[in-house]
């Protein structure tokens, strides 16, 4: 089951100089996806990984003062090369949604879309996020942290651009 996100969604795009095949390989591929993702300076530690339809992505960030949060992926949906879908959460070590430890007001969970299109070997990557189930004071603290999601998606995509330069080779 697809459900859409309510209400606005966050919407970022980026153009990486990379094959579109490298780009969802890091992605797709868990010993790619912990090299990059997160905020700048985070360790990932994989506790799950399971990437098809209804397959679980479980990590937790340590941060280098080493606080820990982990978080989840549910994947949804996944097109090789094209798209993947997934609702994005805060959980705990055993894997149960909880709140996000800075805020109450965080919605418990988020649907990201990611697309992918390559033009004369560059990847324009798009990133949707909204939420789901949320309440409408969730759907507005969510719109109001636009801005902050920004920076902290772009710092962890200029992440990923530096990590595919590292992998040209492949």
């Amino acid at each position: 089951m697809t459900v859409e996100p309510e209400g606005k969604e966050l919407v970022i795009t980026r153009v990486l100089p990379a094959p579109r095949e490298l780009v969802f390989k890091a992605w797709s591929e868990v010993e790619h996806l912990k090299q990059w993702w997160g905020p700048k300076g985070f360790k990932i530690h994989v506790a799950q990984w399971d990437f098809r339809p209804g397959g679980i992505f479980h990590y937790n960030m340590q941060s280098p003062d080493g606080h820990r949060m982990w978080g989840k992926f549910v994947y949804q949906e996944i097109v090789a090369y094209e798209k993947i879908v997934w609702v994005n959460s805060f959980s705990d070590e055993a894997g149960h949604i909880v709140r996000a430890p800075f805020s109450d007001l965080i919605p418990l969970e988020i649907r990201n879309t990611v697309t992918f299109s390559e033009i004369n070997g560059s990847t324009t990557m798009t990133l949707c996020s909204g939420p789901i189930n949320a309440t409408e004071a969730e759907r507005s603290f969510f719109e109001g942290m636009f801005e902050s999601m920004q920076e902290g998606f772009g710092g962890t995509f200029d992440q990923l651009e530096t990590y595919l330069a590292q992998r040209d080779d492949e």
